[in-house]
């Protein structure tokens, strides 16, 4: 996982169950991976990603959204897509002007890599999971250090 350093690498474990699905693995970054199944009714493309964290340059989370967009794109429409991974963005408990890619039960508040997450489901019309139900609080968080508590892993389907 990850370059030389195993810094900011993406991988992803498949139950034994499953692994007879799984028609191909590709790398295609550090933090990007697609891992295409077949299922009974079709082809599932699972992407396990890792967004740039808030304090990395602008250049960097356009380069990387602009990949994942790019993945997700050659996908043919009739295959399943989940993209499932740590998006460094908080999307926030409120909908607004995402009442189609975001259900309204998030955590907290948007901020602006959270914006860019939902612009990224809402122009693929894929949808945030995390959001489409309620929760313990418990639940909701997937990142705390002290007082700080956020949502930062995603599945967006």
């Amino acid at each position: 996982m990850g370059g030389e350093e195993k810094l900011d690498g993406v991988g992803i474990f498949v139950a034994e169950k499953w692994v007879n699905s799984a028609v191909s693995v590709g790398r295609h970054s550090k933090k990007a991976l697609i891992l295409r199944m077949v299922l009974d009714n079709g082809l599932l493309n699972i992407l396990t990603v890792y967004a740039p964290h808030s304090g990395k340059p602008e250049e960097e989370k356009e380069n990387f959204w602009n990949e994942v967009f790019h993945l997700v794109s050659c996908i043919p429409q009739k295959e399943m897509v989940v993209i499932a991974g740590d998006m460094n963005g908080h999307v926030g408990s409120s909908n607004v002007g995402y009442d189609g890619t975001h259900g309204c039960f998030g955590y907290g508040d948007r901020n602006p890599d959270g914006s860019r997450i939902l612009e990224f489901a809402d122009g693929l019309n894929l949808v945030i999971c995390n959001t489409l139900f309620i929760k313990q609080k418990s639940h909701l968080v997937t990142y705390a250090a002290g007082p700080v508590k956020s949502t930062v892993d995603y599945t967006i389907v």
